[in-house]
């Protein structure tokens, strides 16, 4: 206990965290059936964590440098678990939305110190094995996620997806209370509260006004307002950036054609490799009628090709340059997209098994290798800094993919449905019109906004893995060398 207690405490949180991305997927159709929410709702209640997550996920950091990392992180697990409570308990889509993303605040508090609290704990060759497990317990709850978010549906009800959190966080709390020594960083830090709200106001504004140009059109006052709100909020981050004294981003970085590249990579990855996957399960449950089990279980192509991939690429593509495994990875996640596109009326789910398999590959190859090359690119008194800005664009990639390929969606189901209708089919009400559209009507026009969303996918990850090859020329460092230590991550802050 006294030697990997830590590690079980941290990578309990860590595996809780990651697995509420994914958990949900397939229990869309009866959140939607359930709380009768719409298309806008079911894309907040995953964006809404993924937001809170990436907007606060730096600033929480640097917060946790001063005021304690296993405080911040014990807070993180109980607000984690407070809000899993009142997701299970929501009567309505409004309540459910804000209840995820205060799922995310917490969820920033722990992830941001996991990596710290690792490090200030182990040390050698003890270090490595702990980062071992911990990567593969985090590649391992995306893959479980919706696996057992379908049993969890189908069983007690998909209110338990948000209940079942609750144990786990007694017990990490507890044993992290128990076994987790507390650290901090050097004095004299100050926490950038003034670039964290700005660049929320960015990350939030940005993904509201793709989502409500789905519903609302690109030029309406709603969108365009947004849009500007975002670009202001940007601007002042950048101006927040360049004065403050201890920055959570040092715009410096951008000047490296590496470093940006791999944040162009990170952004990307997200969003093109799981960003239409929502709308698979909406599609597979409500259209093709499959159960949330099956619906889950139909992913797993694509996880378990993602898993395997990951093992053997550590083992055996050591030393090939970063540039190689996160571009090729990338390409061939873009090209398993573009295999997505090949549905219509009369196909069923196993036409997706080939792309689930090459975006699986390519996860497997851009998932282990990306932290790595973002620290490899900067000087290492700026690697803690680099680990925080890759973890952020994730899953802003994420959100902003799940509401642009949305908006995609049902911009094409729109040729030929209205757009009540599209949007309602895309949110799991297909079962309401079945009664004034033919069955073939629905899974021609459902196939087709699939279709659609799955180019502009493969379009951005065809793109982003370009840029990867040409921008990112480290060749991406051991293991042992890619996580920085508990010294290294606060240095970066000062």
């Amino acid at each position: 206990m006294r030697t990997w207690g830590p590690l079980t405490a941290v990578c309990l949180g860590t595996f809780m965290l990651l697995l509420d991305v994914t958990i949900g997927i397939v229990a869309l159709p009866d959140m939607a059936r359930t709380l009768h929410a719409s298309l806008s709702d079911l894309q907040w209640v995953i964006d809404g964590y993924a937001l809170a997550l990436a907007a606060l996920l730096l600033g929480v950091g640097a917060a946790a440098d001063i005021l304690g990392r296993r405080r911040v992180h014990v807070a993180g697990v109980a607000l984690f678990a407070v809000a899993s409570l009142l997701c299970g308990l929501a009567s309505g889509p409004g309540m459910l939305v804000a209840a995820r993303g205060l799922q995310g605040v917490g969820a920033a508090a722990m992830f941001a110190t996991t990596l710290p609290l690792l490090g200030s704990v182990y040390q050698g060759r003890q270090r490595s094995a702990a980062l071992g497990v911990w990567g593969a317990v985090s590649g391992s709850a995306a893959a479980v996620g919706p696996v057992l978010g379908g049993l969890l549906t189908e069983g007690p009800g998909w209110r338990w997806i948000f209940f079942v959190n609750l144990p786990v966080s007694v017990a990490s709390v507890w044993l992290t209370l128990k076994v987790v020594p507390e650290s901090r960083g050097p004095r004299g830090m100050r926490i950038d509260w003034a670039g964290t709200a700005a660049f929320a106001g960015f990350a939030g504004a940005t993904t509201y006004g793709v989502v409500r140009a789905g519903s609302d059109g690109w030029t309406s006052a709603v969108t365009t307002g947004s849009f500007a709100l975002a670009a202001l909020s940007l601007l002042a981050f950048v101006l927040v950036e360049r004065r403050v004294a201890h920055p959570l981003l040092d715009l410096s970085l951008l000047r490296k054609p590496a470093f940006v590249g791999v944040m162009v990579g990170a952004l990307a990855f997200n969003g093109a490799a799981f960003g239409v996957i929502p709308y698979l399960s909406i599609w597979m449950q409500t259209v093709l009628d499959m159960s949330p089990v099956r619906g889950g279980l139909t992913l797993l192509p694509m996880t378990g090709a993602s898993v395997v991939v990951a093992i053997l690429a550590g083992k055996l593509l050591h030393g090939v340059p970063a540039r190689l495994t996160i571009g090729g990875g990338l390409l061939l996640i873009g090209s398993g997209v573009f295999c997505q596109a090949v549905l219509d009326a009369g196909t069923g789910w196993t036409a997706l098994v080939p792309g689930l398999v090459l975006v699986g590959i390519g996860t497997g190859l851009v998932s282990p290798a990306i932290a790595g090359a973002a620290l490899a690119a900067v000087p290492p008194e700026r690697a803690g800094m680099a680990g925080g800005a890759v973890n952020t664009v994730r899953q802003l990639g994420y959100a902003l993919g799940v509401a642009v390929f949305g908006t995609v969606l049902t911009s094409r189901m729109q040729d030929t449905l209205s757009h009540d209708a599209a949007h309602t089919l895309a949110g799991g009400g297909a079962g309401a019109l079945r009664g004034t559209l033919s069955e073939h009507a629905l899974r021609a026009a459902f196939a087709s906004g699939i279709d659609a969303a799955s180019v502009a996918a493969g379009v951005t990850g065809m793109i982003a893995g370009a840029l990867v090859v040409m921008l990112v020329r480290t060749p991406r460092p051991a293991v042992s060398e890619a996580v920085p230590s508990a010294e290294t991550v606060t240095a970066s802050r000062r």
